[in-house]
């Protein structure tokens, strides 16, 4: 059943597929990917909502003013020209009541739009993020530090949407499309929401990467899982892992998790969540997706499953040649743009990793957007092989409860100390404790090479992160 919104005809950006009956949307979606992706592989029929409305868990609005009254919305497709509306087709039902109880607060607080040509005005945007028992985070953004009578805004919005669970203070001082900055101030409760997902509590801030759509996240998730095979023994490596939510959720069918992030907020966040859900077996580091998984080639690591979940922009060729050096049995590539996925499957099917099938999961109705999972396998590796590469204890493999990459103990570092080591260092102090240090961090064959030694005090540090990851007594 198809449904109007008084701002489609004025072009909103929010849902650009909303006069398609939905069965034509994915029929639409269906044959863009065949066009795309069938010449690989079977592609799956779509898996769509049984009910594609009020399933988005973020909302986003802007500020504006109209006939000198503050009013909010999303932006016309192609425009910063404000739509006014509080009621929208996709966001939950909770997220509209609240947002138009934001709104009221901050017309009662007599709060102007900020008008980005002038440089003046006071609000920005405002992201409103919900969970499934109906709690809501606000974040309001302004282009500077002052938020004069928050307290009474807090005050009128509690009593107004009373599930409101936290409001954050968002402070964006860029002249860019950006919508949120890096400093923020918690004007009530945690600064953070729970939600579930797979059975899993996970935090979400106002900058947690969190798929909005949470029912058709789980059969994603479930999914990708699926194909992956697990049976319990294997070691998964995670990349792009944000706040750890694949990572995790398959935690419980794998023998141990690795998950790569570059996000630093988003390493503590999963690294809180795998101790909020009880997880024992994931560790996740904080580094460049392809950069670790170089390394870890280098230093001989043959995961079983690498898990891909990369932006929208895809993976990289150097990754994707690192992945392919650690021989996994499986690769789950999970895409949200179709056309970066098919370029990465074919740059993975000319190093041998074909794509044996297509499964996509319409998580944004409405819209032209859709996540596509793919399993891709070379066959597979001999189970003697891997069983004895498995049991070779001076292998320095960061899948294995004691062992730890180079950039995993340079995090551990950085983190505990401030300290900045070197591969260089750590060989050195490997070294020292009788510990392999892996063939491409061998000293320098010239009689007259110049190495620097490791200060007293870095050796110190990575001494402490060796025993922290139980590769010292």
């Amino acid at each position: 059943m198809s449904k109007t919104c008084p701002n489609f005809s004025q072009k909103c950006g929010g849902c650009p597929l909303l006069a398609m009956p939905y069965p034509e949307q994915l029929a639409q979606k269906q044959a863009r990917l065949q066009t795309l992706l069938g010449r690989f592989a079977p592609v799956d029929a779509v898996l769509g909502m049984e009910s594609p409305w009020h399933y988005r868990n973020k909302a986003i609005a802007s500020f504006a003013m109209r006939q000198g009254k503050l009013v909010c919305g999303l932006y016309a497709e192609g425009t910063h020209k404000v739509l006014p509306g509080t009621d929208c087709l996709l966001q939950q039902e909770e997220l509209n009541r609240t947002l138009a109880a934001v709104l009221q607060a901050a017309r009662e607080c007599r709060w102007t739009a900020y008008d980005e040509d002038r440089g003046t005005g006071l609000l920005r945007h405002v992201m409103l993020r919900g969970t499934r028992d109906g709690k809501v985070l606000v974040t309001l953004v302004t282009p500077g530090p002052e938020l004069p009578g928050s307290r009474n805004f807090c005050a009128a919005l509690r009593k107004a949407a009373p599930w409101v669970a936290g409001i954050v203070h968002n402070i964006n001082l860029t002249v860019t499309s950006a919508v949120l900055g890096n400093r923020e101030k918690v004007l009530f409760g945690p600064g953070q929401v729970l939600d579930t997902l797979c059975g899993l509590r996970f935090a979400i801030s106002s900058r947690s990467f969190y798929q909005v759509n949470p029912a058709q996240t789980e059969v994603l998730y479930r999914t990708a899982i699926g194909l992956a095979g697990l049976t319990g023994r294997e070691t998964v490596v995670d990349a792009y892992c944000g706040i750890g939510t694949i990572g995790l959720c398959a935690a419980s069918s794998a023998g141990r998790v690795l998950g790569i992030e570059r996000n630093p907020a988003a390493v503590r966040d999963a690294i809180a969540n795998a101790r909020r859900n009880g997880v024992v077996n994931a560790r996740f580091t904080c580094a460049d997706s392809t950069e670790w998984m170089e390394e870890a080639a280098r230093e001989l690591l043959h995961p079983d499953v690498v898990f891909l979940d990369p932006p929208r922009a895809g993976s990289t060729p150097a990754c994707i040649g690192a992945v392919v050096k650690m021989a996994p049995r499986r690769v789950v590539y999970v895409s949200c743009d179709p056309e970066t996925l098919a370029r990465d499957v074919a740059l993975f099917a000319k190093q041998g990793y074909k794509a044996q099938r297509f499964v996509p999961v319409d998580l944004f109705p409405h819209t032209r957007h859709i996540e596509t999972v793919v399993l891709l396998s070379k066959g597979e590796i001999d189970s003697k092989k891997v069983r004895v590469e498995f049991s070779l204890e001076d292998m320095d493999m960061s899948g294995f409860q004691k062992g730890a990459t180079y950039e995993q103990i340079k995090t551990y570092v950085l983190e505990h100390t401030g300290l900045k080591v070197s591969s260089l260092y750590i060989s050195q102090v490997k070294r020292k404790c009788g510990l392999d240090v892996g063939q491409n961090y061998n000293l320098s064959k010239k009689e007259d090479a110049k190495v620097p030694q490791c200060p007293p005090e870095k050796e110190a540090a990575i001494m402490e992160a060796l025993k922290h990851f139980q590769m010292l007594e």
